[in-house]
């Protein structure tokens, strides 16, 4: 079975709903969506990814792709890390200080939280950056090292492409992916366990 989906013109996260619902509808076989911009693709492919889904990149023109997932062919990813080194916890920053009141002491309080990640285990299993949240993962950053040494640790970081767009700082990503909000919904939705700082 092969099925195409037109995305082109759609903003995220449509075309990763749109290919989601379809791939839910076939047992096996070829889904085909065609997106007219990066972040389209890559958020698609974040989403075969997440399924263990087989899939294939052809670039058409400048700005068109033709993302072929092919579902019941798939090997599930294998985590990066023992289990027994994560936990199913997710953390939501929605601004790059922590608490209200002084900016200063947001500042300090936001870098002595992530000293305190890095130092106590079982590493939390995603953090989200979402509106002012996501300067915390780009150039600049006073906790953009310890980020990334998470990351290595096998921590998933994923900021908000809607975000990065609004405060036209898509170039300065220093770490993670970007993502659209039907993937953080369905973090945040998963979750066993869900802090948000801001």
């Amino acid at each position: 079975m092969s099925i195409k989906i037109d995305a082109r013109g759609e903003a995220c996260p449509k075309p990763v709903i749109m290919t989601k619902q379809k791939l839910d509808e076939i047992d096996g076989g070829t889904i085909t969506t065609i997106v007219d911009n990066e972040i389209a693709k890559e958020n698609v492919l974040k989403l075969a990814n997440s399924l263990g889904y087989k899939y294939r990149v052809d670039k058409i023109g400048e700005h068109e792709y033709h993302i072929h997932i092919t579902k019941g062919e798939g090997v599930k990813l294998l985590d990066r890390i023992p289990k027994d080194e994560t936990e199913d916890i997710t953390i939501a920053f929605t601004s790059s200080t922590m608490g209200k009141g002084s900016e200063e002491l947001g500042k300090i309080l936001i870098k002595s939280f992530f000293y305190t990640i890095m130092e106590v285990t079982p590493y939390p299993s995603t953090l989200i950056f979402y509106n002012g949240g996501v300067y915390l993962t780009c150039e600049g950053s006073e906790v953009l090292d310890d980020i990334k040494v998470l990351e290595e640790r096998g921590v998933e970081i994923i900021s908000c492409g809607t975000c990065l767009d609004y405060f036209g700082i898509n170039d300065k990503l220093q770490v993670g992916g970007v993502s659209n909000m039907y993937t953080i919904y369905e973090k945040l939705k998963e979750a066993k366990k869900i802090m948000t700082i801001g």
